[in-house]
């Protein structure tokens, strides 16, 4: 199971600008006006060598008359409850204020560990202002600046600490496949049509499935367990409690699988959503066939329609486009036992193990033939490869210059393994490192 920290803390104190530098990325809105974060934000974050998911919530603000702000309340004591850990941002420009005080009070009933985190913390005067903050009686206090970034390494230190190592997986362990997708794509009519039993509640109103559910198949020679995930939803559209709930443990059981299968609407073709949620399972280094479900109601299919349906997938998910894609209907049970063949085969995929003698033979060559271009004057020359001892097929290449290794030749690289290797519907991890 993935390990989830929430950032929690009242209106206007720094928890987007932080989330963002937890992400790389700019992907929550920052502005000085308070309310801004109304709904929630979710990422993988990576630190020490550690994955986290991470959950940026609005500010709280308890007893409010205001609609969102009821919302959020409701939202942040639904992520205190499904974190692992919890952040709880402050602002040393500010002090202790009575939200702070409800938000201390409210974190003081839970188990979870509790970072309070005062923000702004930018100069020596703020630094002596910050120590106030001793007094709410948490053990975890750091002072860090989210924009400029001091002190947040101390506190991702505190916080992957608590991440235990993942263990290797024994031989017995049953391979398991989550069903994701957005919401009233046909999941739960999926494991229904493969279990052959009314293992969950079916209905076109999304949403239905609030929570995972797990079923152990044993049927046909074939035995794994299947995760049936809640639909997981654009942020926009969430406009419940229960709803949020539910995103936070599909995202989860992406953490818990070894390979997932993608449901896509056949009617809507791939959206900007499913782009998203296919991203994410890739990132978190999950195996992934994607499923075309409800392709019955295509009408006027002809020879090349399917062949033109996944040259255009293929096109949207570049470059990590070597993926198993099946047309099937839940509904009439077309192709989805073809589709579970197929997650299982990915499955081996994933643990496969090259020699690396086997690997340098082949890898060699591939760049012999076509070599990285000159950086700066440096001519890069790869001379060894090796793969890494990890659960996601991830490879080394040792190099004279590897911080000059550009993007498109290390897509060139992924590509000549995919050509000489089976990694269909993994993806692959190229690290370059000092030779």
């Amino acid at each position: 199971m993935g390990f989830t920290v929430a950032i929690v803390g009242r209106p206007n104190v720094g928890k987007s600008t932080f989330f963002n530098r937890l992400l790389e990325e700019r992907k929550a809105i920052v502005d000085d006006v308070s309310g801004v974060t109304r709904d929630r934000q979710y990422g993988i974050s990576e630190w020490n060598g550690k994955l986290f998911n991470v959950i940026d919530t609005g500010g709280f603000v308890n007893n409010s008359d205001d609609i969102f702000e009821i919302e959020i309340c409701k939202q942040v004591k639904i992520a205190i409850d499904e974190a692992d850990a919890i952040i709880f941002m402050t602002d040393a420009a500010t002090g202790i204020t009575d939200l702070d005080d409800a938000m201390a009070n409210l974190l003081r009933r839970t188990t979870k560990p509790v970072f309070v985190t005062v923000n702004k913390v930018d100069n020596n005067a703020r630094y002596l202002d910050a120590t106030e903050f001793y007094i709410l009686g948490f053990e975890n206090v750091h002072f860090i600046s989210s924009i400029s970034g001091s002190g947040s390494g101390e506190l991702l230190d505190a916080i992957t600490n608590l991440i235990k190592e993942e263990e290797e997986k024994s031989d017995e362990v049953l391979p398991k496949i989550a069903i994701i997708g957005q919401p009233n794509v046909g999941k739960s009519s999926l494991l229904n049509a493969l279990t052959g039993q009314e293992r969950t509640i079916v209905s076109n109103i999304a949403g239905t499935t609030r929570d995972t559910i797990h079923t152990h198949y044993n049927l046909f020679q074939k035995e794994f367990v299947l995760i049936d995930t809640a639909g997981i939803r654009k942020k926009n559209k969430e406009k419940d409690d229960l709803e949020f709930y539910s995103v936070i443990r599909a995202i989860k059981a992406m953490d818990e699988a070894d390979t997932c299968m993608l449901l896509l609407d056949a009617e809507k073709g791939i959206t900007a959503q499913d782009i998203s949620i296919f991203s994410l399972a890739a990132r978190k280094g999950k195996g992934v066939v994607i499923l075309v479900n409800k392709w019955d109601l295509i009408e006027g299919k002809e020879t090349n329609t399917a062949r033109d349906y996944e040259s255009e997938l293929k096109k949207r998910i570049a470059p990590f486009n070597d993926i198993p894609i099946i047309f099937i209907s839940a509904k009439e049970k077309t192709r989805i036992f073809k589709g579970i063949e197929l997650a299982l085969e990915v499955c081996e995929n994933k643990k496969q193990r090259i020699a690396t003698s086997k690997l340098n033979d082949v890898m060699l060559k591939a760049v012999e033939s076509h070599h990285a271009p000159v950086v700066r004057g440096h001519s890069i020359k790869i001379k060894y490869v090796m793969q890494l001892p990890t659960h996601v097929p991830s490879f080394a290449f040792f190099t004279n210059f590897p911080e000059d290794v550009k993007t498109p030749y290390k897509n060139y690289l992924e590509n000549q393994l995919r050509s000489h290797f089976n990694f269909k519907g993994v993806p692959i991890r190229i690290f370059f490192r000092k030779k």
